[in-house]
């Protein structure tokens, strides 16, 4: 038969009978300091470490558990768990409308939160033992992991970007190669124009070569902006005003907005949007998200841009009044070559996400359909990108 387990405070509470005012004061004090001691420590940890009974109730929290589960000091001893994160009953094997957790029930998984934000956490839950004489109670760890999700999703979907950036450089230089090759023997039959003695064939000789060149010239630009679109390259950091940059993309898209009777409404904080930033890719960002706003506005539509800030963030919201992306498509819009347009070639978000991530900044969208789309772009201040370097 094994011995019955006793914890130190057994130990300490068997002795109580023998212990006088004096001694029975000190040693409460020293508990209360002991404990005090240990709920520092506890709250040092970075993970969240939760006590619960069989029922989920919630009996302590560290100050990191309350953060990530989103409790009160007030809510510890009634909130229950499963009510707080719904996700967590089927991860730990649950059902039924008053759940309870097995006896010997120890689980590890990984879970998506969306309360009281957005995150990927691993759930750790093991019975504490060595307590015989008490209801059954739970320890649960919850380690944040969303940093190493988001890393991965983000290298999986870099090396397929990369892979496409290959192919198209690869499909550009071969449509630019039959262009060079007819761009020079345009340049020999132009210099053979002189030896047609006839003036009116020759006129027209001169007006479908003009043509021709000029085509060619267009199709090898569209080639080499094609390629300057998409090739990934560092950027260029120097103090940028957001605001300069959009009203210069403004103006050279303001016939067309015209012309379609689109009206753009700005708004402007107190604070100006200067963030340390590639002004030519900033541009690139712009252009493509007001392009693809006038594109889904019908005539009369109107664009409505913001600036907004907080202490370590500029937010830049672009809201047009167009048609609006199907809720089944808006996890597929970041994808290349995936476009809800006819004529669209599917880089443009792709392009604008790249661009945002090399700048440290985000890219979230909003749309509803029949209703409009919201674009915000997220970018940090410049003391948001200091970063200290290790001592040599």
């Amino acid at each position: 038969m094994s011995e019955k387990r006793h914890s130190p405070l057994d130990r300490v509470l068997g002795q109580l009978d023998h212990l006088d005012e004096t001694n029975l004061q000190n040693l409460i004090n020293r508990l209360a300091g002991e404990r005090e001691l240990f709920e520092s420590i506890i709250n040092t940890v970075r993970e969240g470490i939760l006590v619960i009974t069989r029922q989920g109730v919630v009996e302590y929290a560290n100050a990191e558990g309350m953060k990530m589960v989103g409790l009160k000091e007030t809510d510890i001893g009634s909130a229950v768990l499963w009510k707080w994160i719904p996700d967590i009953a089927p991860v730990i094997n649950m059902d039924g409308e008053e759940p309870e957790v097995d006896d010997q029930s120890s689980v590890t998984r990984e879970i998506e939160m969306t309360y009281p934000e957005h995150r990927y956490v691993r759930v750790y839950m093991v019975p504490i033992e060595g307590f015989e004489d008490m209801d059954p109670h739970f320890v649960v760890i919850l380690s944040d992991i969303t940093k190493e999700v988001m890393s991965t999703e983000e290298k999986i979907e870099s090396e397929k970007i990369s892979s496409i950036f290959l192919l198209a450089a690869g499909v550009a230089h071969e449509l630019g190669n039959p262009l060079n090759s007819l761009t020079i023997h345009l340049q020999l039959m132009e210099r053979l124009l002189d030896k047609v003695e006839d003036d009116s064939v020759r006129e027209k000789l001169e007006r479908s070569l003009k043509i021709c060149s000029g085509e060619v010239e267009r199709q090898d630009g569209i080639i080499t902006n094609f390629l300057e679109a998409i090739r990934p390259s560092p950027p260029d950091l120097k103090d940028v005003n957001l605001m300069e940059v959009i009203e210069a993309v403004l103006q050279v898209q303001e016939q067309e907005l015209l012309n379609s009777k689109v009206s753009v409404e700005m708004e402007v904080g107190d604070e100006a949007p200067v963030i340390a930033g590639d002004t030519n890719q900033m541009k690139q960002v712009f252009f493509n998200i007001i392009k693809n706003a006038h594109e889904a506005m019908q005539e009369g539509g109107t664009l409505r841009i913001q600036a907004r800030s907080d202490d370590d963030y500029f937010y830049i919201i672009f809201a047009d009044t167009g048609e609006g992306i199907d809720k089944e498509d808006l996890a597929s819009v970041f994808q290349p070559y995936y476009s809800t347009k006819s004529s669209g070639s599917g880089l443009g978000l792709m392009i604008v996400n790249r661009i945002l991530r090399e700048h440290g900044g985000q890219v979230a969208i909003d749309s509803k359909s029949g209703v409009g789309t919201a674009i915000t772009l997220k970018f940090p201040k410049k003391h948001r990108r200091v970063r200290l370097l290790p001592q040599s």
